[in-house]
């Protein structure tokens, strides 16, 4: 069973925040997800700085997540005994989860300007989520229920925070970009009916790091909306590459480019067969969950990729024809071609 840690602060000389509608937000998620008996969620609120040590030790939680004030440089904003703002700096912080980088797998710090502490927290912890500027109410809100709906379903941390950004997209919240997202290990939540990729084919696709991986190969940040691209109207830089597949004159290569068209349609057609695909949300978790298995295999990655920049993206997209191949191609928008 994986704890989650959900803390709050809104001292009472800071605007007063909707901190238990995103806390009602979360639980609502997990209650509503097959796995929900693999999770537990502990609150405390009006969080004071001798109250986050202790309960982290008294808890020993797997997620930790912190709603309330950020302030950039200055820290977070927890309470002191009067209710009032006391920040704890990103330093501090850091030091802190330094004593818990065994146990703590995510923390996310829905926060405005947090990135600055997501930053110090992530020397020590794998995965970690901050706002590299102010947030609004609804954005955060929007933010973990997507974020929580996706980890509950059993995405990775890396690919609920997809969806989190997603779901700002989706309610038409101009500040997807906002969330910000540093990950060393594609870990999960919850148990996978399929096993994790191999430590060995890890090392393979590393060799080929996207445009959003570091080029240390080592950790990887990403901001918001990637995978939602074709949904939210960002499909302009796919259409740059529109070289017709019949102009190809060698033979060979459009048969191998017709295969590979041909099992990433398979792949697509099977998910969509074995899991609920008729929400918008559905159809996501669906062209995320094949991308993965592309990139679960390494040989299949580079031939997509070597189709792409053979026969353009429109061509490959027409050979593919499935519902949904825009998705699906929105979600490998940053795999070198």
């Amino acid at each position: 069973m994986k704890k989650i840690l959900i803390l709050s602060a809104n001292p009472k000389n800071t605007n007063q925040l909707r901190l238990d509608e995103e806390v009602r937000e979360i639980k609502a998620a997990l209650k509503l997800s097959k796995n929900k008996e693999q999770f537990e969620v502990i609150t405390e609120s009006a969080l004071q700085v001798n109250d986050l040590r202790r309960s982290l030790l008294d808890n020993q939680p797997h997620i930790v997540h912190f709603s309330g004030h950020g302030l950039g440089s200055d820290g977070l904003a927890l309470e002191n005994k009067l209710g009032e703002m006391q920040l704890v700096s990103s330093e501090s912080l850091a030091g802190l989860f330094e004593s818990f980088e065994d146990s703590v797998e995510c923390v996310v710090l829905n926060a405005c300007y947090s990135e600055v502490q997501a930053e110090g927290i992530f020397q020590h912890i794998d995965c970690v989520i901050g706002m590299n500027q102010s947030i609004g109410d609804k954005a955060a809100i929007e933010f973990a229920t997507g974020f929580y709906d996706a980890l509950a379903a059993g995405r990775s941390y890396r690919d609920a925070f997809g969806f989190g950004c997603g779901a700002i997209s989706l309610q038409g919240i101009p500040e997807s970009k906002t969330p910000q997202i540093k990950v060393r290990k594609n870990l999960y939540a919850v148990a996978q009916k399929t096993p994790e990729k191999s430590e060995s084919s890890r090392e393979s696709t590393a060799e080929q790091p996207t445009s959003t991986e570091s080029n240390t190969n080592v950790s990887q940040s990403f901001s918001g909306g990637t995978i939602y691209g074709a949904v939210i109207g960002s499909q302009g830089d796919y259409n740059q590459q529109t070289t017709n597949f019949h102009n190809i004159n060698n033979s060979d290569e459009q048969q191998q480019i017709a295969k590979t068209a041909r099992e990433v349609k398979q792949i697509l057609q099977r998910l969509e067969e074995n899991n609920p695909n008729q929400t918008t949300t559905q159809k996501m978790m669906i062209a995320a969950q094949a991308v993965e298995e592309v990139e679960n295999n390494p040989t299949l990655k580079v031939r997509v990729i070597n189709a792409l920049k053979a026969g353009g993206i429109e061509a490959f997209k027409e050979l593919i024809n499935h519902p949904l191949v825009n998705i699906f191609m929105a979600a490998i928008d940053g795999w070198e071609v």
